[in-house]
């Protein structure tokens, strides 16, 4: 083993560890790879951020912003109203449901297309009484088994066809990944939803009104002798902090204000909604000398008798997944809503001061689930997490905003919009065109597009600045960055090494068993590490195995993007799967029961197909 050899394991295996550890962001791990390899000298400097520039780079970003352009126009909200069915039994309707997730994720980003999806899904469950879970994680492995059939239907797909091209052979094409991935993934949602769908963990998530808070919303006046007099409301939070308690509303001259200012200066006679701990309840009251008014609120869980005469705006129980109105005094209406957090989510290691919920956005965080578990416990300092569900009170449109802007899924059933035909129509055929022109190979995929995202920004079918927001920027960094990385581990040779230890040990020169352990190898990394990342690791060790054994490199090729897109053992292996970690109330360990088995049926369907359509 050569120096540069061991320096760029000693590298790789050092952002592979954080990759699975998961304490930083992929982007930024794979960033300071890429600097620890300019470092070493593995990478030169001037060609650092070449990957910057790389077709797949591009070609994932613009596909981001076409996928976006038929989100937010309604032609995929017009399409998911077509072909769900109005009546059915749960499989058949859990069939319907993955089935269309998986069609809409072979062209469009299949994260989008879950979160579209999600509150349907949701919605299914209540009415055949089943706990969101149930339908939720069918769903995911179905957009994720969807993503595989195409070129664009996901990352890894787009860089194994260029690290084709870069090995002197053209890129694979639009559908070259179709015969494989349509029996894969047609083989294993038969199975999901036959079969599967039974084996998920039943976990409770009952919406908002099964937020277990186990707290109580109290009304409480401030008397003319209140400490709390002439202090702003950010100063009576400091001290009503150690109780664990905090301000969700001020009535001022029986005008009622959700989400008040925290620079707001209490008056003697105003009346402060306080949410407290039971047990710290009366402490929180004491401290500042106030006084419980004469109707005291329910409990998060609570009992309907206790609430029947609330005048707390805060006070509404929410049934699962619907949102319920009531008036802030105002005539403004408020309302409870779950919105589940996107991996994407700006939110995400911020807490709610640090996002401002509410000076900002004027908006209440009442409550976080997590994993199945619910608490407020330090809700201004907790930080959230990709997965959570944040139980928000606002209302409507400041709620639908906030979702909007800072990437969370609100899993109440939306209202239906009325596209723009015009704009609809506009984004379908730009879409159609551009994959049209690739399939054909009239121009590469990147520029055709590239030319897609310039035809919906002059068309004016997507504001500019939301072309910008649409692309997930943790991926382009994290391809951007690897992909140099990827290339030093060809030049240096370490491909080949790691190729001849893999064949030494277990694939004894014979490339079935070759074939198989690269695709069981690229599952594995997947179920741990972001998919594009096993994708760029992968493809030059799968290249420099198939020239060892003087085999075809497509059908290598081939069971690396097969494999890094089969991520079904862990919430963190694919965004999907984190994305509905809260909604479905599920920890770490449920996912393995369906995953595992979805894996061995990958394997056994995918080994096959290879061999038959990629000939080694």
């Amino acid at each position: 083993m050569t120096p540069d050899q061991a320096a760029i394991l000693l590298v790789l295996s050092a952002a592979m560890v954080l990759f699975v550890w998961g304490r930083w962001r992929h982007d930024v791990v794979a960033l300071a790879a890429l600097l620890a390899a300019v470092a070493a000298g593995l990478v030169p400097a001037q060609d650092a951020f070449s990957g910057f520039g790389h077709p797949a780079v591009i070609t994932v970003a613009c596909v981001l912003v076409l996928s976006y352009g038929l989100q937010s126009t309604g032609a995929v909200d017009a399409l998911v109203r077509r072909m769900l069915p109005k009546t059915a039994n749960a499989t058949l309707a859990i069939a319907a449901l993955a089935g269309l997730g998986a069609a809409l994720s072979a062209f469009v980003n299949n994260v989008g297309a879950l979160a579209l999806l999600m509150p349907v899904a949701i919605q299914i469950a209540m009415k055949h009484d089943l706990t969101p879970g149930k339908v939720l994680m069918p769903l995911s492995f179905g957009t994720i088994l969807g993503g595989m059939t195409t070129l664009i239907g996901t990352p890894p797909n787009m860089i194994v066809a260029a690290f084709r091209a870069e090995s002197g052979v053209s890129a694979f094409g639009m559908f070259d990944f179709t015969p494989v991935g349509v029996a894969v993934a047609g083989a294993g949602l038969l199975f999901v939803v036959l079969v599967g769908w039974r084996l998920v963990p039943a976990r409770e998530q009952k919406g908002a009104a099964g937020f277990d808070t186990g707290t109580y919303l109290t009304e409480a006046r401030v008397p003319d002798e209140s400490k709390a007099v002439g202090l702003t409301l950010r100063e009576i939070e400091s001290k009503l902090d150690e109780a664990d308690a905090q301000v969700i509303g001020l009535v001022r001259n029986d005008i009622r204000v959700t989400a008040p200012n925290p620079g707001r200066i209490v008056r003697p006679g105003d009346v402060l909604v306080i949410e407290a701990e039971p047990e710290s309840l009366a402490s929180a009251l004491s401290h500042l000398g106030l006084k419980l008014e004469e109707s005291v609120s329910m409990t998060a869980t609570g009992d309907d008798s206790s609430r029947e005469d609330s005048a707390n705006p805060g006070e509404m129980e929410v049934p699962a997944g619907k949102e319920e109105a009531k008036s802030d005094g105002l005539g403004n209406e408020v309302v409870l809503q779950e919105l589940a957090v996107m991996p994407t989510s700006s939110l995400i290691d911020r807490s709610a001061s640090d996002a401002q919920i509410r000076t900002v956005h004027g908006l209440n965080l009442i409550a976080i689930s997590r994993q199945g578990r619910r608490t407020i416990k330090r809700l201004r300092s907790t930080r959230i997490k990709a997965g959570d569900v944040l139980l928000m009170q606002g209302p409507p449109d400041g709620l639908a905003g906030f979702a909007s802007e800072l990437g969370c899924v609100p899993l109440a059933q939306r209202s239906i919009r009325i596209p723009d035909k015009r704009k609809l129509a506009l984004a379908v055929a730009i879409m159609v065109l551009a994959i049209s022109c690739a399939a054909l190979g009239l121009v590469p995929a990147s520029i055709s597009f590239a030319a897609g995202v310039v035809a919906l920004m002059v068309l004016r079918v997507v504001p500019i600045r939301r072309i910008y927001e649409s692309i997930d920027w943790p991926v382009i960094i994290l391809l951007g960055a690897l992909i140099p990385i990827a290339e030093a581990m060809t030049r240096s040779g370490t491909a080949d090494l790691l190729a001849q230890t893999l064949l030494g040990l277990v694939g004894q020169g014979k490339p079935v068993i070759a074939l198989g352990l690269v695709l069981l190898v690229a599952m594995t990394l997947s179920d741990f590490m972001n998919n594009a990342a096993t994708a760029a690791v992968m493809c030059p060790i799968a290249i420099s195995t198939a020239a060892q054994l003087g085999a075809n490199a497509d059908s290598f090729l081939m069971a690396v993007a097969i494999g890094a897109s089969c991520a079904f053992l862990t919430p963190i292996g694919h965004q999907n799967n984190t994305l509905i970690l809260g909604p479905g109330g599920f920890r770490f360990g449920d996912y393995w029961r369906l995953g595992l088995p979805l894996e061995l049926l990958v394997v056994m369907v995918g080994i096959p197909m290879l061999l038959f359509v990629w000939p080694l």
